[in-house]
């Protein structure tokens, strides 16, 4: 695991994960896949394609995980 992205859930994070906290998480880890801190020109829409879908997953991710002792977003919401 890149050690540069850290546990963006509750309790090891107090708040909720903001989209930069997402965002950048998920750079890492595009950076850490690719080999690349950042992209050449050739390669600069699949980098930013793959940051964008891996976002999205993790917010899902933590959209959805039920950590004991704490209601999850959408118990909360609704």
């Amino acid at each position: 695991m890149c050690r540069s992205i850290k546990t963006l859930r509750p309790p090891v994070l107090p708040e909720e994960a903001t989209e930069e906290d997402i965002r950048a998480a998920a750079l890492q880890y595009v950076r850490k896949v690719s080999g690349f801190r950042a992209p050449a020109a050739h390669n600069r829409e699949v980098f930013d394609r793959a940051v964008e879908a891996i976002a999205e997953a993790t917010a899902e991710l933590l959209d959805g995980l039920e950590v004991r002792g704490q209601a999850s977003a959408a118990s909360r919401a609704g």
